[in-house]
């Protein structure tokens, strides 16, 4: 950083008083060295340190962006779109000949390319939501070095100025370089005391005080985005933080509140806090997983297969005689708007035991269970009822991580039929495969009002993706101009120029030799 010699006027000499006069005779003894000081400009600083943290989130977020894409695979590799088109390829070419053990066989194929596929794209992101923790321990790790470094600094800085002579400039340099790192990854204020330390603040988290009481500190937004310590060296100190905040993802994110700053904040605000499927879309809930990109495009995606699977399964249903009704258990449990039909081995649309069969199965719970129904007239009947999807058990949900096509059907396709018992194509079933495809009851989350069909959802969801990596780069973009702006209006200021300094070097080699001459 720049420097400049100040100098001070030395005491006078005094020669004579004289109370009649407006000032005594003195004589002064010239100028003493007082201080070697920076030059810097607290308003760059602050505001540097401030845009290159905006930039820093915004360049994360880009990433992030760009990550999903490409998980997506709508970039380069195989694009889901490929899969969604096959599939209902393969239910149009059904609709034309229901009966035909090719097209059955190419619908069973088509179901488990798509299984298998959306169970590629989700592992994708939630290897991706790993990698994200990975990034924020070393960010966190790298924060509390930086953290020791100023504690280190604070000391050495404090020691060498205490004195009121010396003033350690060199490690002021470093200090401020650290500050400069610091505001890249966190949204950090500082403010420096009549004795030379400098105190930081992350999100209104006071860092070098955790670590003055604490031997370490774990600022692991990973752990429930809490600050925590552990008791000092000597084992006779707990320092309590209990509820010591260090991110608030639900607060809004805007450049007006100054809440889009520092890249570590947009890891943990990308990645989110779980996994999430579908019913985290559910009203009530989506505003906990709306502001994580990854959590948002998971829970969409999970859904757009949840509502896939479970159509295909409702129209095969229906065609295996499922209806809807309140039942009574011979134990007394009564069920409300229960799914159900009679066990039938024979039946349409049946498995060996007498089950609708599904295209799509869960891998931990079956779709189905076997109960026993009191019948009006007391007797007791066998009855398939379909198991209800609980939130709260995770096993029972259609969920891209429970899901499989029906083992029985890639082993032998033509278990579909599609024949009736007069020996009659079952075009009806076939056509509302059909139907469902081109039916817009569908919506992204809900926020957003616009039915849309199977294929087009998944379009809808790759233009959300784009749309907002589109933002993000923009806003980055924008940003990485304003830092080098202002770094330039910074370095006018602070920066050492190595032709003043040589004209400085002629100037007083000129002026020693004259003052020697003299």
């Amino acid at each position: 950083t720049r420097q400049q010699v100040q100098q001070s006027n030395r005491a006078y000499v005094t020669l004579s008083t004289d109370p009649k006069s407006i000032s005594n005779k003195q004589t002064g003894l010239g100028v003493t060295y007082s201080r070697v000081k920076q030059v810097r400009d607290y308003f760059l600083d602050k505001t540097y340190r401030k845009e290159s943290g905006r930039s820093m989130f915004y360049e994360v977020s880009t990433e992030v962006m760009e990550e999903v894409e490409s998980q997506l695979g709508e970039l380069n590799g195989e694009a889901f779109q490929t899969t969604m088109t096959d599939f209902w390829t393969a239910i149009q070419e059904l609709s034309k000949d229901p009966s035909s053990s090719v097209t059955q066989g190419m619908l069973v194929q088509r179901a488990a390319e798509f299984v298998q596929r959306a169970g590629a794209v989700y592992s994708g992101l939630s290897s991706y939501q790993n990698n994200l923790n990975t990034q924020i321990k070393q960010n966190v790790d790298k924060i509390n070095k930086y953290g020791n470094q100023l504690l280190t600094l604070n000391d050495q800085i404090r020691a060498i100025e205490s004195g009121g002579i010396e003033h350690a400039n060199d490690l002021r340099d470093a200090r401020n370089q650290i500050l400069d790192e610091l505001a890249e990854l966190t949204n950090m204020t500082f403010s420096e005391d009549r004795y030379g330390s400098v105190s930081v603040q992350i999100e209104g988290v006071d860092l070098l005080r955790f670590l003055e009481y604490g031997k370490t500190i774990l600022f692991l937004p990973i752990c429930g985005y809490t600050l925590s310590v552990d008791v000092r060296a000597d084992g006779t100190r707990d320092y309590n933080i209990d509820g010591a905040e260090v991110f608030d993802l639900s607060v809004e994110i805007s450049s007006d509140l100054n809440t889009d700053i520092g890249g570590l904040k947009a890891m943990p605000l990308a990645r989110g806090d779980h996994r999430a499927n579908y019913t985290d879309l559910a009203e009530g809930k989506y505003d906990s997983v709306s502001q994580s990109v990854v959590m948002n495009i998971q829970g969409e995606f999970d859904q757009m297969i949840h509502n896939v699977v479970t159509k295909v399964n409702d129209i095969l249903a229906k065609a295996a005689g499922v209806q809807t009704g309140d039942l009574e258990l011979a134990d007394g449990t009564k069920l409300e708007n229960a799914r159900y039909c009679t066990v039938d081995p024979d039946g349409y649309m049946r498995m060996e035991d007498g089950s609708p069969i599904q295209l799509f199965t869960k891998v931990t719970t079956d779709g189905y269970e076997k109960v026993s129904v009191k019948e009006a007239d007391g007797s007791l009947k066998d009855y398939w009822v379909m198991k209800k999807e609980d939130p709260d058990s995770p096993e029972s949900l259609y969920t891209i991580g429970n899901l499989q096509v029906n083992p029985a059907l890639t082993k032998e396709p033509s278990k579909l039929g599609f024949r009736l018992a007069d020996g009659s194509e079952d075009k009806e079933t076939a056509d509302a495969l059909k139907a469902a495809f081109t039916e817009e009851a569908y919506t992204l989350n809900p926020n957003v009002q616009k039915k849309t069909t199977f294929v087009d959802y998944y379009t809808d969801l790759v233009s959300q993706v784009s749309n907002s990596g589109y933002v993000f780069r923009s806003i980055y973009e924008n940003q990485v101009s304003t830092v080098e702006a202002t770094q330039s209006a910074r370095e006018q200021v602070i920066g050492v120029s190595t032709d003043e300094e040589l004209s400085n070097m002629i100037k007083f080699q000129n002026a020693y030799n004259a003052s020697s001459r003299y």
